[in-house]
């Protein structure tokens, strides 16, 4: 359960964290992309920030020394200050050399944008962002921070007089005073609305008149509490979405004093564990990404289930092929052919063939179809089971459960990090001795294309098909030679989602007329002056190279 992040409490969070840790020894951050989390290791203690949307907390735990991989930023705490009627944070750090000489940990708590930046000097300029978003405000390392827009809500300074409180609330139906507030009011949110509003929320009259001067008294004290003038006096609240700390009381809600806040968040958190900070983040990170790489295999399977023909149609094809063979002429790419009922039907060809061998082109893909219809619900369960393992283990290791030696012991050996993992291609070898260069996936291949290749390489790629990116390493004069261009060109309908088909197409061009658009998706790129060849995605060509 996540607690409810309004300016209220961020803004009280910010002041009991400053007369905290005010002047405190910053060692490293730890950032888990992954769990969306950030730690800030300092001497005096670990300060935890949950920015998950359905785990969002902030926990004080025992100190813990940093990692090679932690983030480093040494620095004294000099403030941490809150956005006036916002849900932002900002940790200003003086670092003790260097240069700039100061340092921002930002933490933002915005609808639908969690995420935690690292600023440095008066610019700021973004450092480290935790999780990477999109559209408006998007943070970009290298880029300068933007703060989101001054809220416009009155009564940000904790002034405003009863009549101006009551005029628009009851203007407003009961029914819609809820919004009204929180619209029109600062420090105001649904955390604390149905307190401010009262009766005024269902009724009208001196009822409401008389409620809605109770709420602005509550008000005035919260937007006191939020401004630094009145003392706060932690709550957790008990309302049906969860338990929630709060820095004042609301009257009338059930609710149990504690004696900070931060006693208040460890209190609606239940177990506020530190184990996962025990479990390195890059494990963590790589243990996640099997997960998403294990529904990503399901999805796969799933949809070339859904795309496999039926075998019955497509043997349908064969069959007509040979009833009207002297209609089938040789070297075209599609023929149209009357059918069994009387009908037009046109087939695609492959126009290196003669139509006896289309014909047994189609009756392969047939047996393709049905065997792939057999094994593939098999398939589809067992990568269910181990996406669900994968799940379940990762949430062990968030929990505290596993420590780094069982989550290891844990995970099959077959799923360990290759010695080559950073290299985002597969090496094969053509029967003249030519390398060819397989990406890996989508984001590898981006990778392979525009970092492991030189301008007169060979880029090949099936036609209509997601697949691999396949380089053939060339720098001669013209065209390679056929037969290494043929055996590239059957890698990459090989290791395409056209490997069933009995003839792909696959573009060929040299690596220089390859572009990545602008905001394009990984592995999307766009293609000049491509060629394009037929072949069959043969199995016994992929082993054969692979093994060469």
């Amino acid at each position: 359960m996540s607690v409810a992040f309004d300016a209220v409490l961020v803004a009280a969070l910010a002041r009991e964290l400053e007369e905290r840790l005010g002047n405190a020894r910053l060692r490293a951050l730890r950032p888990d992309r992954a769990g969306r989390t950030l730690a800030l290791l300092f001497r005096e203690g670990t300060l935890r920030f949950g920015l998950h949307p359905e785990s969002g907390t902030v926990t004080w735990h025992e100190p813990i020394d940093p990692r090679p991989e932690d983030f480093s930023l040494d620095g004294r705490l000099r403030s941490a200050k809150a956005l006036a009627d916002d849900r932002v944070i900002r940790l200003s750090f003086r670092k003790p050399r260097g240069s700039p000489s100061s340092a921002n940990v930002l933490i933002e708590w915005i609808t639908n944008r969690w995420n935690a930046l690292v600023t440095e000097g008066a610019a700021p300029v973004i450092r480290h962002v935790l999780v990477k978003l999109e559209g408006e405000r998007a943070p970009y390392v290298g880029h300068r921070w933007k703060a989101p827009p001054p809220s416009r809500r009155e009564g940000t300074d904790g002034e405003l007089p009863l009549e101006r409180w009551q005029e628009p609330l009851l203007a407003a139906d009961p029914k819609e005073r809820q919004q009204t507030l929180i619209e029109t009011f600062a420090w105001t949110s649904p955390v604390n609305a149905a307190t401010l509003l009262g009766s005024a929320a269902r009724e009208n009259g001196s009822a409401a008149e008389d409620a809605l001067e109770m709420g602005h008294d509550l008000w005035q004290k919260l937007a006191a509490v939020a401004l630094g003038k009145l003392e706060m006096a932690p709550v957790v609240l008990n309302p049906p979405t969860g338990l929630q700390p709060y820095p004042f009381p609301l009257t009338g809600a059930d609710e149990e004093a504690v004696p900070t806040l931060l006693d208040g968040f460890a209190r609606a958190a239940g177990k506020a564990d530190m184990a996962p900070l025990a479990v390195p983040v890059g494990l963590l990170d790589t243990l996640n990404q099997r997960g998403m790489r294990a529904w990503a295999r399901v999805e796969s399977l799933r949809r070339e289930l859904d795309e496999a023909p039926d075998p019955a149609a497509v043997r349908h094809m064969g069959d007509l092929i040979l009833a009207r063979i002297r209609d089938v002429p040789r070297g075209q790419g599609r023929v149209s052919l009357t059918d069994f009922e009387g009908g037009t039907v046109v087939l695609e060809l492959n126009p290196r063939l003669p139509p006896l061998e289309n014909a047994s082109a189609y009756y392969e893909r047939a047996g393709r179809a049905e065997r792939a219809r057999e094994r593939l619900p098999q398939l589809i369960t067992q990568a269910e089971m181990e996406a669900h393992r994968l799940d379940a283990l990762l949430k062990r290791a968030r929990m505290g459960e596993l420590d780094v030696e069982t989550l290891l012991a844990e995970s099959p050996a077959g799923t360990k990090e290759s010695p080559r993992g950073d290299i985002p291609y597969r090496s094969y070898r053509s029967s003249g001795g030519l390398e060819i260069r397989v990406g890996r996936g989508a984001h590898h291949n981006d990778d392979l294309t525009f970092h492991h290749s030189a301008p007169d390489d060979v880029w090949l790629h099936a036609r209509h098909a997601s697949g691999a990116h396949v380089v053939l390493r060339w720098q001669g004069n013209g065209n390679p030679p056929a037969r290494d261009l043929a055996e590239a060109s059957i890698l990459a309908a090989f290791h395409s989602k056209a490997r069933n088909s009995g003839a792909v197409p696959v573009d060929w061009t040299l690596r220089k007329y390859v572009r990545k658009p602008r905001k394009a998706p990984p592995g999307e790129v766009s293609v000049e002056r491509a060629k394009t060849t037929f072949v069959e995605p043969d199995p016994a060509v992929e082993r054969r190279l692979r093994k060469e």
